[in-house]
């Protein structure tokens, strides 16, 4: 697929400002560590949020898509495609991307676990229904597999580089090995660890994936930081389990003050920052190759 303009991938971007992860009007209450709130408007600037390195963490986790790839601008412009095929000029690409949020989140809290693309499939084709639209099997297809054609935001790999001279890096990404691999190869820079909801066998916001990377990694979650965009994904997780975080929130969008404490900058090249502020030494990173795939836990097969 051919880059297309900035003004074009953007088209259909809402003016508004919230977040897709925390568009819940009609959702009900999940499984645990899934229940879906309407997240009240406002949160504590970040300069007024304390953010200690005390105790120095080992490992800083970072959530992949929003955070440090372009997930919306992919994904707006593939629905932009489609729209445009189909000549449908009363849909806004938007409102079907926050159709989709809406659907994810109930597709990825039910069992047995399904995989990532699976959910893409599902949830698009539904979130295109809501507004009128039938997908065309290769359209589905192609939406399915955006995500291996995602590439890092411009602050991204140099902060990363940064910030590989003091900490081991990983990813703990809703997704799976297969759908992520070409993504982190994208951004050019190696990563200690890669834990997928595949591996896992659930997805963010439980608390169970999280568990998973800190038992595959040989840490606790005392010893990490968690670096993400999404807030209901990630924010809300890191503070039911209690530990740090970093809200990447590149969107100027309110959070919510009910998952705090977090720290909150623009980019990733702010949380470079702050993660880069104190003298104390972390653990670098010692993998030149990229990271070595953890090895699953005994799993049933995909249903």
């Amino acid at each position: 697929m051919s880059e297309r303009p900035v003004e074009d991938r953007m088209a259909g971007w809402p003016e508004k400002r919230r977040s897709f992860d925390l568009v819940e009007a009609s959702a009900k209450k999940a499984a645990a560590n899934h229940s879906l709130e309407v997240v009240p408007p406002g949160t504590t600037p970040f300069a007024q949020i304390p953010f200690e390195l005390d105790p120095v963490p080992k490992i800083i986790t970072f959530d992949c898509y929003g955070t440090l790839v372009q997930w919306y601008e992919v994904l707006l412009s593939e629905i932009n495609q489609v729209l445009t095929h189909q000549g449908r000029t009363d849909v806004d690409a938007g409102e079907i991307l926050e159709s989709f949020s809406t659907e994810a989140k109930r597709l990825t809290a039910e069992k047995p676990h399904r995989l990532y693309k699976e959910i893409l499939r599902i949830g698009f084709t539904g979130a295109f229904r809501q507004h009128g639209v039938e997908l065309e099997a290769g359209e589905i297809e192609r939406i399915a597999n955006s995500p291996t054609t995602m590439g890092p935001h411009a602050d991204v790999p140099d902060a990363l580089r940064r910030l590989r001279k003091r900490y081991k890096l990983a990813i703990f990404t809703n997704s799976d090995d297969d759908l992520i691999a070409p993504t982190v190869e994208r951004i050019g820079v190696p990563f200690d660890y890669v834990i997928t909801a595949e591996q896992a066998r659930t997805y963010k916001p439980s608390r169970d994936l999280f568990d998973y990377g800190y038992r595959m990694m040989g840490v606790t979650a005392a010893e990490t930081i968690h670096v993400a965009m999404g807030m209901y994904w990630d924010m809300k997780a890191r503070h039911e389990l209690g530990f740090r975080g970093i809200w990447v929130n590149r969107r100027s969008e309110d959070g919510n003050p009910d998952w705090l404490p977090y720290a909150e900058v623009p980019d990733l090249a702010g949380a470079a920052e702050l993660l880069l502020s104190s003298p104390s030494q972390g653990v670098p990173s010692t993998s030149g190759q990229g990271y070595p795939p953890p090895t699953p836990l005994s799993r049933p097969e995909v249903e």
